[in-house]
């Protein structure tokens, strides 16, 4: 999880600092136990959660830091057992095939006469390549602004190399995998035509339900489809589909299914940042969607009245956003009980400046005084 490994030390010259980080490091490694901690960047990165652990060396001593999952980040997968097939199932060759080349692809070479211990590929002592490209693009940017940026130097691609010794350790067993599991070519069948196809009616109107049911079954197949099954409630992942799933799937009644959509909702324009608000969109747009297809209206309108009040103000710019998409206020050509008219609907989009205008000229027209338009004021 996450992209990098942290240690952590005490901050340079502050003594008070290093002492306490030092009882806490000792009191984990004697206590044999980690510290689940907070790790924020800055005060506008999002925090992590992440296990600190003791590391004590000759020479200095830290904590060192790995980022946690969220629940939402794991992903179960379910496929069928290749034991049950015994058109897949592997023989002992093979099976041991395989073991020779994971061990041939150790990085760690052992010496028993000696008793040491050697490690192939030392990440300590190597750089992390990922930055050293990028150093070198900013300096060359910084250098020469109008030149194109530079290939990649050679040492940092010999960074991304195996080690020799291992790679050629594995060059006999991977011969035996190559010569065990062989590769052939799946050639595609022509398709046949059948009498039906050949002498078939072309001012006919009327589908073939054969193709029919054809192309209905061979329709959406995908691996969060066969991941529903554990869906038991709307996740921050993908909100929108998990909402959908637990209508479909009837796990969760409308009112608890959109309650748990509108809370990740405020969430996601909670942090004030773009990427969450499309993200949002696609939640409002399944929630109007699915209360149109259920008859919940009132559901979805009140929803929206509310999230105007709160966005129109703080959030101005992600109203915008909805007005340019069109999303409203349910009506009654949508849902036959729906109490807004298209007109209504369209009215509820428009900017508070304009309805209050409206207001101000409907009272000038009725004669109305100097009290009534501080009123709408």
């Amino acid at each position: 999880m996450g992209n990098q490994v942290l240690k952590v030390f005490a901050a340079k010259d502050d003594k008070a600092a290093a002492v306490a980080l030092s009882s806490l490091i000792h009191a984990l490694d004697e206590l044999d136990m980690v510290a689940i901690v907070r790790y924020a960047y800055d005060r506008r990165a999002h925090p992590q959660v992440g296990v600190a652990f003791p590391h004590i060396k000759d020479t200095y001593e830290c904590l060192v830091y790995v980022q946690l999952p969220f629940m939402e980040d794991l992903r179960l997968y379910m496929f069928s057992s290749l034991k049950n097939n015994k058109k897949y199932t592997p023989t002992e060759a093979q099976l041991s095939a395989v073991d020779a080349l994971i061990d041939s692809m150790s990085l760690i070479k052992k010496e028993e006469e000696e008793d040491t211990i050697e490690d192939l590929f030392p990440t300590t002592k190597i750089p992390n390549p990922q930055f050293q490209r990028l150093f070198q693009c900013l300096l060359h940017r910084a250098l020469h602004p109008q030149e194109h940026l530079p290939p990649i130097q050679q040492h940092v691609l010999n960074m991304l190399d195996p080690p020799t010794e291992v790679t050629a350790k594995c060059q006999i067993p991977l011969s035996k995998v190559k010569a065990l599991f062989p590769l052939t070519e799946v050639i595609k069948k022509k398709n046949q035509l059948t009498a039906q196809d050949i002498f078939q009616d072309n001012h006919e109107e009327g589908s073939n339900p054969k193709k029919l049911k054809t192309e209905e079954g061979g329709g959406h197949f995908s691996l969060s489809s066969l991941a529903e099954v554990s869906i038991t409630k709307v996740g921050s992942v993908s909100p929108a589909e998990d909402f959908r799933v637990l209508l479909r799937q009837k796990r969760a009644s409308f009112e608890e299914a959109s309650l748990q959509l509108i809370n990740h909702i405020e969430q996601f324009l909670g942090t004030n940042e773009t990427p969450y608000f499309m993200k949002s969109m696609d939640c409002i747009r399944a929630f109007r969607e699915e209360a149109i297809q259920f008859s919940e209206y009132q559901c979805f309108n009140s929803f929206l009245k509310a999230l105007r009040e709160k966005v129109e103000k703080q959030l101005n710019h992600f109203w915008e956003i909805i007005i340019q998409d069109g999303i409203t206020l349910i009506t009654k050509d949508e849902v036959s009980e729906s109490p807004v008219t298209a007109e209504e609907a369209k009215k509820f989009l428009a900017p508070i400046e304009n309805q209050n205008e409206e207001d101000t000229a409907a009272v000038l027209e009725e004669g109305g005084d100097v009290d009534d338009l501080l009123d709408l004021i």
